[in-house]
């Protein structure tokens, strides 16, 4: 699994996530229910990972849909 991006920002989580949905490109989306934890304050950013086969097919979704940017490296 390789890590697309990290995020406190739901609304680019919903996005991102309709995109691969979309895409039919599998992706896990982690540490989605920490807010039991931090206090729903949003501290701890979510993070989205595909698996490494489907990466480069995810990244180029992104930067396509002009969310390059949020990319993390790699």
């Amino acid at each position: 699994m390789r890590e697309l991006l990290r995020t406190n920002d739901m609304v680019l989580v919903s996005a991102v996530t309709a995109l691969l949905d979309g895409a039919n490109i599998d992706h896990l989306l982690l540490d989605n229910n920490m807010s039991i934890v931090e206090g729903s304050l949003g501290v701890i950013p979510r993070r989205i990972l595909v698996h490494e086969d489907d990466n480069q097919a995810a990244r180029r979704l992104l930067i396509e849909a002009g969310l390059g940017h949020e990319l993390r490296d790699g």
